[in-house]
């Protein structure tokens, strides 16, 4: 299976609502992009027309890859672009900027590529299951772009009071990934950290100009120097670790609430997923209504299950809720909200099976379906074609995806370790009940797993066999 091969492939609709005036502010447009994210577009618009990012707003933000359209609102100043890759339709004035509440939902029309005749014949079995169980909302790699290219989680920085190593992360670490001037910056400030009175002269090294401003007064004043960072990138960095902490929350929770055979596991940008392939009606009752919260000081945990998953995450984090405060920095704090546990896909339909231009022997299909703001519709299709990755997903079990620290991966799949079944629902550093003792005589060993490189080996084998297969049967 493949996604956004070409920027076609990925089309996003925003949904929008606002209150037009004659007199406002606020100039709102219909921003058509490819191949930018949210923040790029704003970067490019703010660069050409001199407006600072905090004079820009938005409902939400929308992926690089693919084509996207989505409601900008500029304050105090009229622009109009219209190039190749990023495009702007004006539609009246608002008193207030742009935030969530103007957005009502987001329809998305995928083509899958790269499938063979069967996978596409197993389609509607697998809308018929998303339909009936839908998707757990969880947030998924896009969110976790700072993993990706080697910054980690800024918000623990902050979280230690060190703003210093907050600052590099943002500033001098380039991504291995990225060929950019903004990496060529990176790598200029990595090189000469310290060195304030240094001059970058690459293309695009005015956007740390604020930050530089306040060390080259004060060489120790970091603190000070990240709050000069804009503050939507600045929310968004405890954002990102929030959302980890959701995942690995609802993971958990998942957990305790459904056998492991009931559970299926795909891996993501920062670990892995469950999601439920089976449930009991009032397990499933529970799970529609369930909400789980984005973690805060001010979070109260007053489901059992709920309370069980956010204090064992937050150990192993060695974090308490109490804990989740920037030291004296009340600019950057953590906000409590409640997110839905599940999404359920609207008007979800899919196309027939085609002949994929791009990739010989193989088939596409279309699928479209309608997702409220905040929730990911790269989730909803690699669940829908979970059966594409049950070749690597196998072999990485339930029990091991939720492994406790200290676990041996040779634990055998569908087995539970002594150990942890005695510690499944306690925190870590919580006393455990002693573990039963092992029976005799000991089970055979296991047969070792693959690891990455052979089990992606094993895989570009399983294709090119499926592709020989489907040639020889047109044939």
């Amino acid at each position: 299976m493949k996604l956004k091969q070409k920027p076609e492939d990925f089309v996003v609709s925003e949904s929008w609502r606002f209150d037009k005036v004659k007199k406002g502010d606020f100039r709102v447009y219909v921003m058509d992009k490819q191949k930018l994210s949210t923040f790029d577009a704003i970067a490019r618009l703010s660069y050409l027309y001199g407006i600072p990012h905090s004079d820009f707003s938005f409902c939400g933000l929308k992926d690089k890859q693919g084509r996207t359209t989505q409601l900008i609102a500029v304050r105090g100043a009229d622009v109009d672009l219209q190039d190749e890759d990023l495009r702007l339709k004006y539609l009246g004035r608002a008193k207030d900027p742009l935030s969530a509440a103007n957005t009502t939902s987001n329809r998305f029309g995928v083509t899958v590529r790269d499938l063979s005749e069967d996978e596409v014949a197993r389609l509607p079995a697998s809308v018929a299951e998303v339909n009936r169980l839908g998707v757990v909302n969880y947030f998924d790699s896009q969110r976790f772009g700072s993993l990706k290219h080697g910054q980690g989680f800024i918000a623990k920085d902050l979280l230690r009071g060190d703003f210093e190593m907050a600052l590099k992360n943002f500033m001098a670490k380039p991504s291995e990934l990225d060929r950019s001037n903004d990496a060529k910056v990176k790598a200029f400030w990595r090189d000469h950290w310290g060195d304030w009175r240094r001059r970058c002269t690459i293309e695009g090294a005015d956007k740390y100009d604020r930050i530089l401003q306040v060390l080259r007064r004060d060489e120790k004043a970091f603190r000070y120097a990240f709050l000069r960072i804009d503050p939507k990138y600045r929310a968004m960095q405890v954002f990102t670790y929030q959302s980890w902490l959701w995942n690995e929350c609802v993971r958990r929770f998942l957990i305790a609430v459904l056998p492991g055979q009931s559970l299926l596991a795909l891996s993501y940008q920062a670990g892995k997923l469950l999601f439920p392939r089976e449930a009991p009606p009032d397990v499933m009752r529970r799970l529609r209504e369930q909400t789980f919260p984005l973690l805060a000081p001010e979070t109260t945990l007053t489901d059992p299950d709920v309370k069980k998953a956010v204090e064992w995450i937050l150990g192993r984090e060695k974090l308490t809720l109490e804990k989740l405060v920037v030291p004296d920095t009340p600019e950057i704090f953590f906000r409590h909200e409640e997110r839905p546990l599940l999404v359920f896909p609207g008007k979800l339909m899919q196309g027939p099976g085609r002949r994929d231009e791009a990739n010989e022997g193989r088939s596409k299909v279309y699928v479209a379906f309608t997702l409220p703001p905040g929730a990911y519709a790269t989730l909803v299709v690699r669940r829908l074609f979970s059966f594409t990755e049950q070749a690597n997903a196998d072999e990485e079990t339930v029990e091991t995806g939720a492994r406790e620290p200290g676990q041996s991966a040779a634990t055998p799949a569908g087995t539970k370790a002594p150990a942890r079944a005695a510690q499944r629902s306690a925190a870590p550093g919580a006393p455990a009940a002693a573990p039963p003792k092992a029976p005799e005589p000991p089970p055979p060993a296991p047969t070792p797993k693959l690891g990455f490189r052979a089990r992606q080996k094993r895989e570009k084998e399983r294709k090119a066999q499926a592709r020989s297969e489907d040639r020889a049967r047109k044939r």
